[in-house]
């Protein structure tokens, strides 16, 4: 059972998703605060653009009931309340989506980089892709045995390694959980450095001060051998 609870002001649209990885039954409601100034709205439910009817009702509630038994039922079911004001909720029926870091994996050579996927709902299966081209290829760790590791950290966590990392391991990785009812994926972009990278900043650093010290200690020599020359031009004169 789910529930969006609307305020009754106008131009309010709230949206909830909601995750189912196996057929099942779906109650779904909308229901107007006890707060709302909005009175006996005129109330229709929708399925993507098609008008559907509601099972029951109540003062301020209105439900429908679904019977979800394969991956066409999916989509978004909205309700629309009109009054004297405009509102409406939309529940969003999809199967469960993987959480996983969005940001780019950055390390360096010989590393090991990890990537983690996990689902709301235990899926039936795991699989790992690595992209080669425009295709996905599924990862075998057991013929990478010295490049791939996947560890399975509970039913809903899954976990993917790979070892002594070189530049040609960057590129797009993919995990992808299956649920009866169809399959989510979740996007990893790996970058690899050369074990030089971090240094280059260090060594301009370095670059620089040898060349500020050279500087000096160059000037600090023709100073001095123009002071010895100016000593010398001196006792000349007065000889």
């Amino acid at each position: 059972e789910y529930e969006i609870v609307l305020p009754g002001v106008s131009g309010t649209a709230l949206q909830k998703n909601v995750s189912v990885g196996s057929p099942t039954k779906v109650e779904l409601t909308c229901k107007l605060d006890e707060n709302s100034n909005l009175k006996n709205p005129q109330v229709t439910w929708k399925r993507g653009s098609e008008t559907i009817s509601h099972t029951s009702k109540t003062q301020n509630s209105w439900t429908i009931q679904l019977t979800i038994s394969d991956s066409s039922q999916l989509g978004s079911y909205s309700c629309i309340l009109k009054g004297e004001v405009e509102v409406s909720a939309t529940f969003h029926l999809q199967v469960p989506q993987i959480e996983g870091k969005e940001r780019p994996i950055i390390t360096y050579e010989g590393d090991l980089a990890v990537m983690v996927c996990k689902t709301e709902y235990a899926p039936m299966a795991w699989t790992w892709y690595m992209t080669n081209g425009t295709e996905l290829v599924a990862i075998n760790p057991s013929s990478h045995t010295n490049k791939f590791r996947i560890k399975r950290q509970s039913a809903d966590v899954n976990r993917l390694e790979i070892l002594k990392l070189t530049k040609e391991d960057i590129g797009v990785y993919w995990c992808e959980a299956a649920f009866r009812l169809g399959s989510s994926k979740r996007r990893f972009e790996l970058r690899v450095l050369s074990i030089m990278a971090p240094l280059k900043p260090f060594i301009a650093v370095v670059a620089e001060v040898v060349i500020l010290v050279t500087t000096i200690g160059l000037y600090e020599v023709y100073s001095k051998k123009k002071g010895e020359g100016e000593r010398e031009f001196d006792q000349i004169e007065q000889l």
